[in-house]
């Protein structure tokens, strides 16, 4: 089944990134079509309190703040749809994206997918995510003055967190399940001289507690060499063991970097003239959702601009 209508840009994903170039394509009067995708909202969905977002001195939920960028773009026109892509076909315009049987056209594409945090896998760590355990330090440190929490990973994303969470924790464990790290070496000196941080080798996370009271109050570790269990009080677990750029179906497509991150070689657009990508698909450096709402403006201004020059 088709639908024979090409659009003016169609936007795939429904974060920051993509609620962002909605609002900005649909006051150019370009109609813009979104889909949500499977996670509306993205990973801010997944939070409680956001405090860095500009705007909310007193901070704001993360679902509500999603539910407002959402209302403001449909505010300005932005048709939304909560369909998931299934595969699309960039080879020629007017650009093909498959939504099941359903084929859909544009002129442009903006990319806003976002990418999903590697987790854990356990149960009580999907119910305590935003009650006590987080995947972004920079976003939630705050809340853990005088804490102990721990952090889960041994690369560059595991140090970094640990190291900014010293600044407010009372202390910081970093529980790695090998002897020794993947981080930089420079990365790992300067972890290592840090007298608020400690390391727990050779173990993972067996159990996350309490989900009985919806809030972290302590974790049960086990030794991967030994088998040995312990228990130990935390109050809060970050999860840094890698992001996912949500890009799979892009794949053949537009060009990728080794680990999935959409490659932008000139602004926001793709290697593929009139697409585009926005938020976390292609930023693996900062990851947060003020940077996600600026790459969708830039998206969006950037299609807006391409489009008037292929008149």
């Amino acid at each position: 089944m088709s639908n024979s209508e090409v659009r003016n840009v169609i936007i795939i994903g429904s974060g920051p990134a993509g609620y962002t170039a909605g609002t900005y394509t649909a006051r150019a009067n370009l109609k813009p079509l979104l889909f949500a995708g499977p996670e509306p909202g993205g990973q801010l969905t997944l939070t409680t309190d956001v405090e860095n977002y500009p705007g909310f001195p007193n901070g704001v939920m993360g679902p509500d703040l999603m539910n407002s960028m959402r209302e403001q773009a449909e505010r300005f026109g932005a048709e939304i749809v909560w369909d998931a892509i299934t595969s699309v076909d960039f080879s020629q315009r007017p650009f093909k994206v498959q939504v099941g049987d359903r084929q859909h056209f544009s002129e442009s594409v903006i990319i806003a997918s976002g990418a999903s945090a590697q987790l854990l896998g356990l149960d009580s760590e999907k119910k305590l995510m935003g009650h006590g355990v987080s995947t972004c330090a920079v976003c939630d440190g705050a809340f853990y003055r005088d804490k102990k929490v721990i952090v889960v990973g041994g690369g560059d994303t595991a140090i970094e967190d640990a190291t900014f969470l010293t600044k407010f924790a009372s202390q910081v464990d970093l529980v790695h399940r090998r002897a020794e790290l993947r981080a930089s070496k420079f990365m790992q000196a300067r972890a290592m001289k840090n007298d608020k941080l400690d390391f727990i080798w050779d173990s993972v996370v067996e159990e996350i507690h309490d989900p009985a009271q919806n809030d972290v109050t302590g974790v049960t570790l086990k030794n991967v060499k030994t088998g040995t269990l312990t228990e130990r009080e935390v109050d809060g677990v970050f999860v840094a063991i890698g992001h996912r750029p949500n890009t799979e179906i892009f794949k053949g497509q537009i060009e990728l970097d080794d680990v999935g991150y959409i490659v932008q070689p000139k602004g926001t657009m793709t290697n593929v003239e009139g697409v585009f990508a926005a938020g976390d698909v292609a930023d693996h450096t900062y990851r947060q959702a003020i940077t996600a709402a600026g790459m969708g403006c830039q998206a969006a201004i950037d299609a807006e601009r391409w489009l008037e020059a292929q008149e």
